[in-house]
């Protein structure tokens, strides 16, 4: 896939875990920017993302997810 792919993908699925049909995310987006992505949310999130990507992330992968963006490049890497 490539990063637009996976970018649209993404959004989709940040959509649908926030509900928030109109939600625009970015490379820089962080769990501050988004209304609602708190610590009980970010693990649905990583769920969801698993699920939509038919990945698997370890802890420490998901631990050193700091934006969007990080989280975009750990998917283009293991949904190969």
């Amino acid at each position: 896939m490539t990063r637009a792919e996976v970018h649209e993908k993404l959004t989709g699925v940040f959509r649908k875990v926030f509900d928030q049909p109109s939600l625009v995310i970015g490379d820089a987006t962080t769990a501050k920017d988004v209304e609602g992505w708190d610590s009980l949310a970010h693990v649905s999130l990583v769920v969801a993302v698993e699920k939509a990507f038919g990945v698997r992330f370890t802890t420490k992968e998901v631990k050193a997810l700091a934006n969007v963006g990080d989280f975009l490049e750990l998917i283009q890497r293991r949904a190969k």
